[in-house]
């Protein structure tokens, strides 16, 4: 496995959060992707918010996002756990053994940015991404 780290859902507050953590922590944001940007079909205030973006600082490193619309972030589903696997067959047992007695929310398969997705809830109530590039 490669890393580990947290998916923060800011249902709507992003790019407000995003300052305040370069604030805090220096550091940058490093992505930012909107659902226009992604061609994503959100309802048009939705547009602009913030699909997908990534922060860095020195020995911090999270993920947000403003949310899905229409699924505002609460105190049991705001944060995800995003694991980036070495390789399909290491991401597959990952993804099949945290799916035994939870929810599949999202089954493994090519995103359309191109890594190989999949979400899941463990039976503990932990929300999981798992994501594995795909070699070119």
């Amino acid at each position: 496995m490669e890393s580990l780290n947290p998916y923060i859902d800011f249902s709507g507050k992003c790019r407000e959060a995003l300052a305040f953590y370069k604030n805090c922590f220096g550091g940058e944001v490093v992505t930012q992707m909107t659902y226009a940007d992604a061609k994503v079909e959100v309802p048009e205030p939705f547009k602009d918010y913030l699909l997908h973006s990534e922060f860095q600082a020195p020995g911090v490193r999270l993920m947000a996002s403003d949310g899905h619309p229409g699924q505002p972030a609460t105190p049991n589903n705001f944060i995800t756990l995003c694991l980036h696997c070495s390789h399909n067959d290491e991401q597959t047992r990952v993804f099949d053994t945290l799916a035994t007695g939870g929810n599949v929310v999202s089954p493994l398969a090519v995103a359309f940015w191109g890594d190989r997705f999949g979400m899941v809830t463990d039976r503990f109530g932990v929300n999981w991404m798992l994501i594995c590039a795909q070699k070119n």
